[in-house]
This record gives structure tokens, C-alpha cells and sequence, in this order.
């Protein structure tokens, strides 16, 4: 990939060395604001899933597949803010939205990276969830360690091949309108906007893709959690039932979070496109639901909570 794109006006070739995120420069009294939100959101993000990961890897209790899982999606979660999110508390704060062509190829590449891998993430802690609660009995042999690190390895290599091709088939397009990305940072559909010729191929490429990475993905998540509920209401111990709901509900809600904007970002029609729509939607999946799940994951599970107390308990007596 080329560190500057051309663009043709004319007869003349203007070389395209960066890009304006315009952020939310159109509500300037706020941006003080925001940064302070955006800060606050950041360091818990970064607190709160540094926090799981070393709770799962610490406590005995913890080293099973759906916190091996969990371990995986923090760290894939601190990875995914920290994308786009430094970058969109220095423009708030200097006032400067520039960002290079090659820094703005990049920060797309990895935030589909890890957005692909999150998807399929999610659906191997269903398949977990669905083989913990329906097959009890075979969950040892079937949710091996070779399988489960299998599982995650091929969610973070089957995000990092797609987002290659994604990456590679947009930022070799030329750009001949404005450099102004009404967004906080380089995301696709803002960047076909700014494309010149048909790129009706790339519209259908990135809805093809996401049909792929997030609605077959879902789909399997739908269908596990469909067989998992009837298999709790099957359940003759009233406890047996809260239990299982319990280690399952934590999940499904982060499910609900982050596919529901993602789904309505990426398989929405082109014809309802609006920037300033997709920028708070795309808040929800940047910035909300990163910080979102270890706390919902700590405060609905009881194994993490009791992770964290022994932790402190031993922390206190040494």
C-alpha cells in the first residue's frame, strides 16, 4: 500500500498525503466536553479489562474455556479502543484533525481487524456457553484446550485476513473530493463517499463481508442461545435454572450491545446513509461497549467477584 493515494482533477495529479477527521467539530462548545467523557470512558475501559485479564489468569478457579475466552476479549477490547480513541481525545484536545494517508489506512485495517475477530469471538463463547449448558457431560472432551485455543486463534486470523482485503481494496480507490471524513476515524463508508468513479463493487464487497463477519456469526449466536434457553427451561432444580441463566445472561447482553450497532452501521441500505448518525452509532461499538463489558461481566458473575475478593483477601494478609 502506497503512503500517498493520487487524485486526478483535470489533467493534474494531486497527491493525497491525509485526510480531515471532522470528529464533532460541528458542535464546538462541547469538544472540552467530550474530551473529558471520552477520557473518563478510556480509563476504565483500559482499568476494567486490564482488571479481567488479570483476574483469569490469576485465580485457579478461572482457568476454564469461557474465561480463556474472556481473558481473549478484554484484551481484544483494550486493542480496539485504543485504535481510535487516543487519536479522537488529542484532535478534541489541540484542535488539530489531520491525520496522515498512510495512519489513516492503518487505524481502518485495525479496527476491522479487531472488529471482525470480536464477532467471531463472540460467537465461540456462544458455541462454549451452548456445549457447557446442553452437553454437560461431553464439555471436558469437546471444549478441549486444543479446541478452545483453536477457536480464538482462528477468530483473531480470520479478522486479520479480512481486514487485509478490505483495507487494500479501499485505500487503493482514488480520491477526488473533499479530504473532509465526517467521523471521529477512518471508517469505509464516510471513505467510498470521498471516492471517485462507481464504487457500487465496494459497497456490495463491504455488505458481503459483513453478511460474513457479523450476520452468519450472529445467526450461530441466535441459534445457540435458542437451543441453551430451552435447554435451562428443561431444567427440573429452580437454582439449576437461575445458575445457568446466570453464566449465559452476562454474555448475551454484550452480544445485544455490540451487534445491535453494528448490524444497523453496516447492513443498512447506502440510500439511508447519515455521517452524524453513524458517528454516534459508532460510539456505541468504539467506546461504549469496550467499557461496557467488564463491568457487566463482573457484576453478573459471581466467580469473577469472587476472584476479585480473594485476590484483595491475599493482597491484605501479605
Amino acid at each position: 500500500m502506497k503512503n500517498s493515494q493520487e487524485i486526478r482533477v483535470g489533467r493534474n495529479i494531486t497527491p493525497v498525503t491525509g485526510f480531515i477527521l471532522l470528529g464533532f467539530s460541528n458542535i464546538p462548545r462541547m469538544q472540552h466536553f467530550f474530551f473529558s467523557v471520552f477520557l473518563v470512558t478510556y480509563i476504565v475501559t483500559l482499568a476494567g479489562n486490564l482488571l479481567i485479564i488479570v483476574l483469569t489468569l490469576a485465580d485457579p478457579a478461572l482457568h476454564i474455556p469461557m474465561y480463556f475466552f474472556l481473558r481473549n476479549l478484554s484484551f481484544l477490547e483494550i486493542c480496539y479502543t485504543s485504535v481510535n480513541v487516543p487519536k479522537m481525545l488529542g484532535n478534541l484536545l489541540s484542535g488539530d484533525q489531520t491525520i496522515s494517508f498512510i495512519s489513516c489506512a492503518v487505524q481502518t485495517y485495525f479496527t476491522f481487524f479487531l472488529g471482525g475477530s470480536e464477532c467471531l469471538l463472540l460467537a465461540s463463547m456462544a458455541y462454549d456457553r451452548y456445549v457447557a449448558v446442553c452437553k454437560p457431560l461431553h464439555y471436558p472432551v469437546v471444549m478441549s484446550r486444543k479446541v478452545s485455543t483453536g477457536l480464538a486463534a482462528g477468530s483473531w486470523l480470520s479478522g486479520l485476513l479480512m481486514s487485509f482485503g478490505h483495507t487494500s481494496m479501499v485505500f487503493t480507490l482514488p480520491f477526488c473530493r473533499s479530504h473532509d471524513i465526517n467521523h471521529f476515524f477512518c471508517d469505509i463508508p464516510p471513505l467510498l463517499k470521498m471516492a471517485c468513479g462507481d464504487t457500487s463493487r465496494h459497497e456490495t464487497a463491504v455488505f458481503v463481508i459483513a453478511l460474513l463477519f457479523v450476520t452468519f456469526p450472529f445467526v450461530l449466536i441466535l441459534l445457540s442461545y435458542v437451543c441453551i434457553i430451552s435447554a435451562i427451561l428443561r431444567m427440573p432444580s429452580g437454582e439449576g435454572r437461575r445458575k445457568s441463566f446466570s453464566t449465559c445472561s452476562s454474555h448475551l447482553l454484550v452480544v445485544m450491545l455490540f451487534y445491535g450497532s453494528a448490524c444497523i452501521m453496516y447492513l443498512k441500505p447506502n440510500s439511508s446513509y447519515s455521517a452524524n448518525t453513524d458517528k454516534f452509532l459508532s460510539l456505541f461499538y468504539t467506546v461504549i461497549t469496550p467499557m461496557l463489558n467488564p463491568i457487566i461481566y463482573s457484576l453478573r458473575n459471581k466467580e469473577v467477584k469472587g476472584a476479585f475478593w480473594r485476590m484483595v483477601g491475599r493482597r491484605r494478609y501479605h
